[in-house]
């Protein structure tokens, strides 16, 4: 079975146009290493820019949104899979196990809760799947320094601090996701 990839990222496309576009060709280099994309369902902003990367080159993309959000956010027409729940817990349970690894690329509050509530998962040892902070353009780079200093001060130690694989792009993230083959 084909692995895949759970993007976490956010359903605004951001102020600067190079997250839009760069995120559209994320989502077909995932998809041209031979990873099935899973994300949060939407056709908006970056979430939608991502689906659409992956879709354009033949890439299967599974969708996972609540009820509630489905037009709201403005659910993608043209996924392989839908997959509508009832609630953003559910939501992450589903993208948790449609899931072979996990990556926050730029977004919001949104992004990094999805993100850091997989990542509590992995610290508490319910799973044992990559976690990466794609840093694009330095994006995640004070995020990583506040888990650093929560570490510094003892509120995180520092295996579950590894737990957290900051990669700088996509090539990088590419790369690392060969192992997952």
């Amino acid at each position: 079975m084909k692995k895949s990839v759970c993007v976490f990222c956010g359903s605004s496309p951001g102020k600067n146009p190079h997250y839009l576009n760069w995120a559209k060709k994320f989502g077909s280099d995932i998809a041209l290493a031979g990873f099935d994309l899973v994300y949060g369902g939407a056709s908006i902003g970056l979430m939608g820019a991502l689906a659409d990367g992956a879709l354009e080159i033949g890439g299967a993309v599974r969708g996972v949104l609540p009820h509630e959000l489905a037009g709201r956010e403005i659910a993608h027409k043209n996924l392989t899979e839908m997959f509508l729940v009832n609630s953003m817990h559910e939501r992450k349970q589903k993208m948790y196990d449609l899931s072979d690894a996990f990556v926050a690329i730029p977004g919001g509050i949104g992004t990094l809760d999805e993100f850091c509530e997989i990542l509590t998962w992995a610290q508490l040892t319910y799973h044992k799947k990559p976690c990466y902070l794609l840093s694009e353009q330095g994006y995640f780079e004070d995020f990583y320094r506040q888990l650093t200093k929560m570490c510094d001060e003892g509120f995180l130690s520092l295996e579950h601090l590894q737990l957290v694989r900051k990669v700088q792009n996509s090539q990088e993230f590419i790369a690392k996701l060969g192992a997952l083959h």
